[in-house]
This record gives structure tokens, sequence and C-alpha cells, in this order.
């Protein structure tokens, strides 16, 4: 039987695919090397249950699924394809899906989602059906009520009604990013940072608060429209039934009682012909008004138009029909409703293009006033009215009349639309003919409406459907503009980090408004927002929804990955630093290869007119330009590298630490020539040229905001200012002096971020240098070796200790590992110390250094360790005892 050992949302790009999907991994042993076409009858029993499925019979072969699985179809293709197939069956459009290449014994399956619930319950459902055929397990399982409650159900209601789709379908269509909040609520930011837009429905960010106001109050937007000599029917707004039946004298019958601020036609009374419908009728819109009063307006004879307004031109016209049955001389009433109610673009209020036509008491009373009755049998060709009001909301339906309306009235919609203070309005006419002047037939703008519904426009029952959704994109993107802002992703094994802060602190220094994350936190501007391990999806896509940010720096770590895909679906830049022994066994990762493919996901996001930059000196990084995104820029530390050289022939650009008489010399080289930035030891980060890891990480910068015509001038300037004390880059290699001893603190815990310390180390010169060396313990009994192997050839003196956390490990065993494996390299014991906590061990390591020795401390928790180094070299300079006061 089929059992699913797990289900991974993936919101992002990850090695699954770049669009959203969900993977299954099923537990299949059984089921390996059985094909469908081996399993007897399950292709017929399946259609039987999914008739849908035979509507993807095709004339292509390789696209009929019914005939590959009739010549054989792996039981994780069809996992995925009944999982995308229940969601069509809901409602979303969706491309298919391809299994990955699961652990032996196990399918696994992998399909896109729209809805993440709806899309975790079809993979769910298509396993039980799955089990239920070939198995029989549940035998009485219900596949279309499971589908309706589970899937179908959850779906309409995580999705968007019809007006506000329209528009998310469309910013898709463009390529703006979509956010929704609140899956409960109608607000959708579009685009990112400072960039993006945002709708309520289909109100956006530039809609006017007072217009909206203005139109919600009919008393008000009245005023407003007669003042400009708009023509719009008298109107009285009174407050009780009395004051109702003398406005209505005043005006003269027939007149129309409507709540002051109501919508969707509720509490609207038409054609009232005396005083006690009158009175009836303000009851009913006072129950409806939200505001004090009641409208009476003199009542206008004529065909109910709605000519849509978007940033001042009149996009679409429709004509609306109340709800209606035409009777057939066989069916009853209720019978012609019902049956019209089965029409599948009927539903819920707003959740479809048709709203399902009620059997309530004002249907009633209009079959009474229609002298019929639910259960009459009218005459063939009759038509019945079944609402008062045209709107949609009552289950009225729409005609196109775009192209119909005469060009004065188009003009008097769009001053109604101004006048009231609206970028997207509803104008709501009656005349006898949209394609005449309405003053030629007495007609007049009835109303205007703030946040109008888009459906019987893009839905309309009869004509053309039309593009309104395309021109509220045009007024809030013009010029074909996206909403993005420019995203510059930092991934690889060390590096990231710093390299990340300089990336972003290159940018601001073009005057850029940027956000930042990294494993020590969100920045926003200068100003951290969040502390913590910010370097996954969840934080990346928090920084590109701040509105103060127009450009995202976002360090990208292999956890995230892994868990749930990238925090962005594009970027422009990515920057691969390296790829090095390091969470190795963990996550499915065994290999660096493995590795490899997991970081080959940043560079593989970046779009065609972006910049992937990639480290030239490692092989691992080098073969990511096969799938990498947009131009490739080699950086590197050796210019004789074969890399650099055959990618300058053929005319790519590359970043180098070119050797001069002065030193190593940061070169950005294209096809107009070699551009010389400033010499490695000109960056205060790399202490006088010392750190050659931070010359290569300013590099990696430097080619990043190079490819983001960011001036050379500028970034020369960016990097000489770049410093790294512990409040720009804390936990990586922050120096301190301590009673005349240097003391370094970094964040290095794998073997490549030892090695580059001990270039550092040698090249600092120090009589004695002496380490505080830990490594995290879910790391390999192998690696954990290697690092003390390492350690011991660099170091002196070494103080072993482990992090609170042993992460599954008996305390005290990594460090045994870590100390035998320096004695091996030749430390003698007497020059080691195990001492397991983190603050004691790094206080211990400074003892066992004399003034002038380099001691290094490898944290874990660096603001603990920096305050505790810092607070006793102040205590000693003022007399007191390192661990406190005498």
């Amino acid at each position: 039987m089929l059992e699913i050992v797990q289900t991974k949302v993936f919101r992002g790009p990850s090695l699954w695919a770049h669009a959203p999907v969900i993977r299954l991994t099923v537990d299949a042993a059984d089921l390996a090397g059985r094909p469908t076409n081996t399993i007897p009858g399950f292709v017929e029993r399946l259609v039987a249950i999914v008739p849908s499925l035979s509507a993807h019979r095709r004339s292509s072969e390789s696209d009929d699924l019914i005939g590959r699985m009739e010549r054989g179809l792996a039981m994780s293709h069809v996992l995925s394809c009944l999982a995308l197939e229940f969601q069509r069956l809901a409602g979303s459009d969706l491309a298919g899906g391809q299994p990955d290449r699961p652990a032996e014994g196990q399918s696994g399956a992998i399909y896109a989602y729209e809805h993440e619930r709806v899309g975790v319950a079809a993979g769910l459902l298509a396993v039980r059906l799955v089990n239920h055929i070939i198995y029989g397990v549940e035998p009485a399982l219900d596949f279309q009520q499971f589908l309706q409650d589970e899937i179908a159900r959850p779906a309409e209601k995580a999705g968007f009604g019809p007006s506000t789709r329209a528009l998310v379908e469309e910013a898709r269509r463009r390529g703006i990013s979509v956010y929704r909040p609140d899956p409960k609520q109608s607000l959708v930011i579009l685009g990112q940072g400072k960039k993006q837009r945002r709708i309520w429905a289909t109100a956006t960010d530039g809609t006017s608060l007072v217009g909206s106001y203005a139109a919600r109050d009919k008393g008000v937007s009245a005023h407003l429209l007669q003042d400009a000599f708009i023509p719009t029917p008298a109107s009285i707004v009174v407050l009780n039934a009395e004051a109702a039946v003398d406005a209505a004298a005043q005006l003269g019958y027939p007149v129309v009682v409507k709540p002051v601020d109501g919508n969707h036609g509720r509490g609207v009374g038409l054609s009232l012909n005396d005083d006690v419908a009158v009175r009836s009728a303000f009851a009913s819109a006072a129950s409806e008004s939200r505001g004090d009063g009641v409208v009476v307006q003199h009542h206008i004879s004529g065909q109910d138009y709605r000519v849509l307004v978007v940033g001042g031109d009149a996009v679409a016209v429709a004509e609306r029909v109340p709800a209606h049955v035409v009777c057939d001389g066989a069916s009853t009433v209720r019978e012609l409703v019902d049956r019209e109610n089965r029409d599948p673009r009927r539903g819920e209020e707003h959740s479809r293009t048709l709203t399902l036509i009620a059997a309530d008491d004002a249907a009633t009373a209009l079959l009474d006033e229609q002298g019929l009755s639910w259960n009459a049998v009218p005459e063939s060709g009759r038509v019945v009215q079944l609402a008062s009001t045209a709107n949609l909301s009552t289950g009225g339906i729409s005609i196109d009349r775009t192209d119909d309306i005469h060009p004065v009235n188009a003009a008097l919609a769009r001053e109604a639309a101004l006048v009231v203070g609206l970028d997207v309005a509803g104008i709501d006419i009656v005349t006898a003919n949209i394609a005449r002047p309405m003053a030629e037939d007495g007609g007049a703008i009835i109303e205007v409406n703030a946040a109008p519904g888009f459906r019987m426009h893009t839905h309309p029952s009869e004509g053309e459907a039309r593009p309104v959704a395309q021109h509220v994109m045009e007024m809030l993107f013009p010029l074909d503009q996206c909403g993005r802002i420019p995203i510059v992703a930092i991934t690889g094994t060390n590096g990231k980090t710093t390299t990340t802060r300089m990336a972003a602190h290159l940018l601001r220094s073009a005057g850029q408004s940027v956000g930042m994350t990294t494993t020590d936190g969100v920045y926003i501007g200068e100003r951290l927002v969040a502390a913590g391990d910010m370097a996954g999806p969840a934080s990346a896509r928090a920084v590109l929804r701040h509105p103060a940010v127009d450009a995202a720096v976002l360090e990208t770590a292999r956890g995230g990955i892994l868990r749930e895909g990238l925090g962005f679906d594009h970027c422009d830049v990515a920057i691969v630093t390296n790829i090095a022994a390091d969470h190795l066994g963990l996550g499915g990762i065994e290999t660096l290869e493995d590795m490899a493919r997991v970081k080959a996901v940043v560079p593989a996001s970046v779009r065609a007119n972006g910049a992937s930059i990639l480290n030239a000196d490692d092989p691992l990084v080098v073969g990511m330009a096969r799938s990498a995104g947009g131009e490739v820029v080699f950086f590197g530390g050796d210019e004789k590298s074969p890399v650099l050289r055959n990618h300058r022939l053929v005319g790519g650009r590359i970043a180098v630490l070119a050797l001069t008489l002065s030193g190593d010399m940061l070169r950005l080289v294209d096809e107009s020539g070699e551009h010389d930035v400033l010499l490695a030891s000109d960056i205060p980060a790399t202490f006088g040229g010392m750190l050659r890891v931070n010359a290569l990480n300013a590099l990696a910068a430097a080619a990043a905001a190079w490819v983001r015509d960011v001036p050379i001038s500028t970034i020369r300037n960016g990097l000489r200012t770049f410093h790294a004390d512990f409040a720009t880059t804390p936990g990586r290699f922050n120096l301190l002096d301590v009673e005349g001893r240097h003391v370094l603190v970094d964040y290095a815990h794998n073997v490549a971020a030892l090695e580059a310390v001990g270039d550092f180390v040698r090249r600092f010169g120090a009589p004695r240098s002496v380490a505080m060396l830990a490594i995290p313990g879910d790391r390999s009994d192998e690696d954990t070796v290697a690092l003390g192997h390492v350690g011991g050839g660099i170091f002196d003196a070494l103080v072993i200790r482990e992090a609170a956390n042993t992460r599954g490990r008996p305390r005290g065993e990594s460090a045994g590992l870590l100390r035998d494996a320096a004695l091996a390299a030749g430390v003698p014991d007497r020059q080691i110390r195990i001492v397991l906590d983190e603050v004691d061990a790094a206080h211990a390591t400074v003892d066992l250094a004399d003034s002038g020795d380099l001691a290094v401390i490898f944290v874990t928790r660096p603001k603990v360790i920096w305050e505790e180094l810092t607070g006793r070299a102040a205590r000693l300079s003022t007399g007191q005892s390192a661990f406190g006061a005498d």
C-alpha cells in the first residue's frame, strides 16, 4: 500500500522546479518496477472514477495521459497527474509536474499548486484513490464528496473573486509579483519594495479615500454631479418614513428609495408609485444603510448600464439585466430557477462570474406582483422577473455594450468619475439606449461607485469579454513597468555574509535604500529590524515587501533552499562564493556535488538580462555556468586561471585580483578594457591586504555593483569605507586588543574557512598563535577530524570547546575527536586544553597568549563573546580583574 512519508511545500525555485511545487515522498516499495500497464484494470477503474481524465486524450502520444498509462507509466507520474487534475477540477489553471529521483523503494511526486492547503489535499486524495483501486482500501471512499469538501470548497474560499482574480492574473502575466497578506481579505500587494502598488478588490492605492466616501454617500455624490451640471436625478436624503413620503411628493412619483450608502442593490426600491410603497421601501432601505439616512430619488425609466472608468478612460460598458427566467411552458418557476442555478458559472455571492438567483421574500413578492407563485407553470416564452434591481450580485446577467456607447455618454461617465474623485469607478446610467446621448431620452447618471466589480465586463453573459484588468495594470504600472526592484542574491559555503554586507554597502553608496538579509539579521537601510539567522526565504520575502526598499541584497543559505525553495522567483544578480565541505550528511546532502546542486538553484533563477557572478577558482562553481541565468561573469584570485582567460577570449566579463608592483589590484575587465578599482590593501576589511579572502569577497561584491551599472568611482569609494569591525560584520574577522594580545573573533567552522584564517595567521606574523576551536555536533566524524587536523597545523596551542547544543552527540565527544586530530597534527598535549563552555574557553584562549601573540576565537555566539572580551579589556584598563571587580 502507498504511504506518504513526507510532504514538502516549495514556495519558490527549488531543486525540483522553478515554479512553486509540492513534493510528495511516498513509500511504494511493492510497486517499484511496476508501471500502470502491469496492474490489471487500473486504467479503466481510474477513468471510471475520474472521467475528466478522458478529456486529456490528445492527438500527440506524448500528451496522451491515458495512452501513456496504457503503455506503462510510473506511479510517481500518475500521482503527479492526479494531484494536478483534482486541482484543475476545483478551478485552478496549472501546468504539469514531473517526479524527482527518490530514495530506493520510494516514489516521488512533484506537482504545481495554486493554494497550499488545496495542493496538499489533492496529493492526499491521489494516494487514497490509488490505494482504493489497487489494494481495495477504503471501499466506501466517496471520491466526489472528498473532492468537493477538501479541494473544491477550500479552493473557492482561498481563491480571489472574479474581479480581483482578473487583476492578479493580469499582473502575473506581466511578470509582476503578487502577495496576499491575509487569505481571508482582498488586500493584494503587486510588485516589490518601493515599486509596489496595492489593491483591495478593485480599489487601488491611488483611489482617493475622500472620493470613496463621496461615492458611498449617495446624497453627497448627487450634489457633486449636480454642481458639475452632469445629468442626475433629483434626490433628497431623509431620516424617517414620513419625510420619505414628503420627499416623494416633492419629487413626483414614481420614485426610487435606497440606502444612503448601500451597495449590491440591497434595500433598493424601484419605480414606487404611492405613499404605502415608499413607507415600506424606507424600512427596507434603512435596514441596509450603514450611515444616517435614506435617499429618495426621482425614478428614471430606461435600460440599466454600467460604464467602467479607469484612469480617466471609459474602458468597458455593460447592460445589466435583472435576474429572470424564460419559461418553457412545462416547468414551474422554482424548477426553472433551480435549473438556472445549476449553471456552473453561478455561485455564492461574488465567488463566480454569476451569482445564484435567490428564492427569497423579495423574489416571492415580485412573483406575486406578476400574478405568479413558485409552483406556477407560465406559458412558453414568458419572461418572469425574479429581482427588481439589475445587479449581478442579485442574480442578474450582463450584455457587453462597449462598442455601442455614444461619445457624449462616455464623456459624461469620465467626467463623473473625475468630479467624485475616483481613479477606478463604476458609473451607473439609466437611459433608453446607450448608443444615443442620454439627454435625448431623459437618461441620467444615477450612481457613481468606488471599487466596482469587473465580472460583468470580464465574463459577460452575452458579447465580448473586455480586458479591463489590463487597463488597471497600465494605470498602476505604466510604460510596461513590472514593479520589481533589483535583487542581488549571494550563496556559497563561506564568505556569504561578508560579501552580502559588502554588496549592500556598495549599493547604499550609490544612493539606494537597501534591504538586506544575513545570518545576523534583517536590515532596512542601516537599521537592524530583526536579529538572528535570517538567511532564509521568509526573511527574503519580508524585505521584498517592505515599501522603503529600492534594492535587495539577500544572503541565501542552503537550509532555506532545501526547506521551501528561494524567497523570490527571479533575481537580477547571483553571486556564488565557493563550495566546501560543510553540512554534509544533513538533509540528503551527502557530497560536495550534492551541495553544488543546491547552491546552483540561485544562479539558475537569474533573469535573462541579469548576471551570474561565479568563482573561477572553484571547479564546482564554474560548472554552474551551464545552468546559470543571464550573463556569466567569472571572478577569481589567479589572473593566469584558464577559466578567466578563456572567458575573456570569448568576450565575457571577468573580475580578477591582478598582481601589481604595489600588491593585489581589484580589476574589472570587459570589452572596453581593464578597469582598476583599488588595491586590496586599501580596503580596510583586508587588514592591509593580509586577509586575502576578504579581497576576494570584495571582488565579488564589486562585480555585482559593476553589472548593476554602479560607477567604478562609487565602487572604489564604497570599498574604502567598508570596515570589518563588529558593528559592520559581527563575527567575521573582528580584531581587538586585550592586554597587548591581538584577538581575532571569527565564525569559521569548516575546513575551508579555517584554511582562509590560516593564511591570515601566516601573513600576520605574530610570535605565537593560539585558537579556541569547535565544530557543530551534527557534522560527520570525518569533517570533525579534518577540522582538528587543519587547526593543529596552523596554531601553536588550542583550547577546544563545544556548543551548548551538541546536536545529538554525547557531551565531550566532538571535543575529543578534535583533540585527537590536533595531537596527530603535531600539537603537544600540554598545549591543548578542553574547556567546554564557550565563554570560559574564550577567556582561557586569551590567557594562553602572551603579549604580541595572536589569539583566534572561533565563536558560535559572536555577540556574547565580543561583549565578554571588550568588557575584559575595559576592566583591565580601569585596573579591575579580568573577571570582575577586585
